[in-house]
């Protein structure tokens, strides 16, 4: 028997083997990394005080769409509230405070209006789509006009006005602005009652 003849490949063949081995084993004994998770939606430092003393459109306008606090910062959600209202309705402050914008983003009017003694950051609202009768820098009162509303947009499926809340990049529920009797109701008043009598002591 003669001896075996290996072909004069083999030396390059037995490499190649030996670094898929342990390229294979160093591959495996690495601890996989985990996948980042979904950055947290930022969550407010301090409390929304009630200062609002009125709706920014109505009486009472119907909500036609909530707020959604999204998961994340950047998940999908809702960040404001829809109220109903037609085009043209006046659109007021609902507390006092600074206009630090007033103009258009992305095609829409828009106001926004840093709210007097809310902390720092202050707390800010918004309101879209509106034609601004007021400029950046100046001071508003509960109350006073904004612009007015323009006609609807693709954000609602009939005309509203779009409210919306944040303290620096977190996002809130703007109707905590409002205080108990004008969400879900009007102040009591006192009304003149005439021929009665008075009570004798």
């Amino acid at each position: 028997m003669g001896l075996t003849r290996f072909p004069r490949a083999w030396p390059a063949v037995l490499l190649l083997v030996t670094v898929s081995v342990l390229s294979t084993v160093a591959w495996a004994g690495t601890p996989s990394r985990p996948r980042p998770a979904a950055a947290p939606a930022p969550q407010p430092d301090a409390p929304v005080p009630a200062l609002a003393r009125n709706w920014p459109v109505g009486a009472r306008p119907v909500a036609l769409r909530g707020w959604e606090p999204p998961a994340t910062a950047y998940g999908p959600g809702h960040r404001g509230v829809d109220l109903a209202a037609a085009a043209g309705d006046p659109v007021r402050a609902v507390a006092a405070g600074r206009v630090i914008f007033a103009g258009r983003v992305a095609g829409r009017g828009a106001v926004s209006v840093d709210l007097t003694g809310t902390g720092d950051p202050p707390l800010r609202t918004t309101y879209e789509p509106v034609r601004a009768s007021v400029q950046s820098g100046d001071e508003v009162a509960p109350g006073e006009v904004l612009g007015v509303l323009e006609p609807p947009v693709s954000h609602c499926a009939a005309s509203c006005l779009h409210w919306g809340l944040r303290r620096g990049e977190t996002y809130l529920n703007p109707l905590s602005l409002l205080p108990p009797w004008l969400l879900h109701g009007g102040p009591a008043r006192l009304l003149r009652v005439n021929r009665v009598p008075v009570p004798r002591e």
